[in-house]
């Protein structure tokens, strides 16, 4: 439920790397020599790609937190039954040896 509930703010933070290095190579002076348009075009692509792949993968992640939490139900407990011997130690138990 944790991973759930900060899913929102990752896929803000994340989805602005990529435009932040998109609006970066715009704004960086290039190199002599260097076709400019041909370098923002090259930058522009692996951004596109990257953020396709990271928003593939948080909408992954998000896909296994719903799953995990409608299997899980509204119970935060490991075993909901109850286990007779968890009161009192195994001297107490009827199937325990006796004491010496």
């Amino acid at each position: 439920m944790q991973i759930l509930r900060r899913l929102p703010r990752i896929t803000l933070v994340g989805s602005l790397l990529p435009i932040a290095l998109a609006v970066l190579v715009r704004v960086i002076p290039a190199e002599p020599g260097v076709d400019r348009a041909k370098h923002i075009k090259s930058v522009d692509i692996f951004a596109i790609a990257a953020e396709i792949t990271f928003l593939t993968a948080v909408f992954t992640v998000a896909i296994g937190c719903v799953v995990v939490y409608v299997m899980k139900g509204p119970a935060y407990v490991a075993d909901a039954y109850p286990v007779e011997h968890a009161d009192r130690p195994a001297a107490g138990r009827d199937d325990s040896p006796e004491p010496r």
